[in-house]
């Protein structure tokens, strides 16, 4: 087995049907035995490859649908990040980024000054979990884990855990737009949960002009948009929460040049939004830098 990615091996990619929500939905069977018999690996990270393609092999015409529009983006500052940081999940919160990071024995929650990269408060996580992503809830912090079906509660001001709680699905990333947390699997589908009893309260499916849209990881809720990382691409999806509908598409390439990435699991994954400041934080799974952009209409040269 060719050894490349974060979490994934290659798998062929299969028409959609209403039963198959997610390719990364199949995979806790297909690599149960690699991850329970070397869970703390380095290469562990190799189990979650998949096709480039970002939507379901089989589309339907659909162009009387409304094509999204198209973003680009204006760097206004760049910071230092912890580029032995897997970022899975990260929430601007009070002058500070809390952020959740990945790998077995290596994740972690983090309190961090975004000006420098300082690591104020770390609570790891115990190695037998795979950390993903997190929100900020009142005065709670909700990290989830990716296969364990396992997601915890800490008190956001001492990082204590005050309990955990279970899911049917695999967890990837989570925001919330005050009333309704808002969760991705890896599939097309959003689910909103009750931030006290993490109950399902509705789910929608993610689309654009050409059809279902999945590998949704990493979530931020950004005045009345939930943005989108797309797992193993530089694309932000700006989607509609009521309908799931794409509205946008924010094309972040060039970013971080590849030769500044510290290996093939580079990729962009961890949005956080300052609504007092209007400020739009970006990074990755082992990036040197944390920028801070500005989202402007257009269609990035490549």
């Amino acid at each position: 087995m060719t050894l490349q990615s974060r979490r994934r091996t290659q798998h062929p990619v299969f028409p959609r049907s209403p039963g198959l929500r997610s390719l990364r939905g199949i995979a806790p069977v297909l690599f149960a035995a690699s991850v329970l018999t070397n869970p703390l690996a380095i290469d562990q990270v190799a189990a979650r490859q998949a096709s480039p393609d970002t939507r379901a092999s089989s589309r339907p015409d659909s162009t009387a649908e409304q094509k999204p529009r198209q973003y680009t983006y204006r760097v206004i500052n760049a910071y230092p990040h912890d580029h032995g940081a897997f970022t899975q999940g990260l929430v601007y919160e009070n002058g500070f980024l809390y952020e959740g990071t990945g790998l077995y024995g290596r994740s972690s929650l983090r309190e961090v000054v975004p000006e420098t990269g300082e690591v104020t408060r770390i609570q790891p996580l115990e190695s037998r979990y795979f950390g993903e992503g997190i929100t900020i809830f009142g005065n709670r912090i909700i990290q989830l884990t990716w296969v364990a079906r396992t997601g915890f509660v800490y008190n956001r001001q001492t990082f204590e855990r005050l309990r955990s709680f279970t899911y049917s699905t695999e967890g990837w990333g989570i925001t919330h737009d005050g009333r309704r947390l808002i969760v991705s699997d890896g599939s097309p589908t959003l689910y909103f949960r009750d931030p006290d009893t993490f109950e399902e309260l509705g789910r929608v499916e993610v689309r654009d002009n050409m059809g279902p849209v999945t590998r949704l990881n990493e979530l931020e809720y950004v005045e009345g948009e939930i943005y989108a990382n797309v797992w193993e691409s530089d694309l932000i999806a700006r989607i509609a929460p009521e309908s799931g509908r794409v509205v946008g598409w924010i094309d972040l390439a060039g970013l971080l040049p590849g030769r500044e990435r510290m290996g093939t699991d580079a990729a962009l994954n961890g949005i956080a939004y300052d609504g007092d400041g209007k400020r739009l934080f970006v990074t990755g799974k082992r990036w040197p830098k944390l920028f801070e952009i500005e989202v402007v209409p257009g269609v990035r040269s490549r």
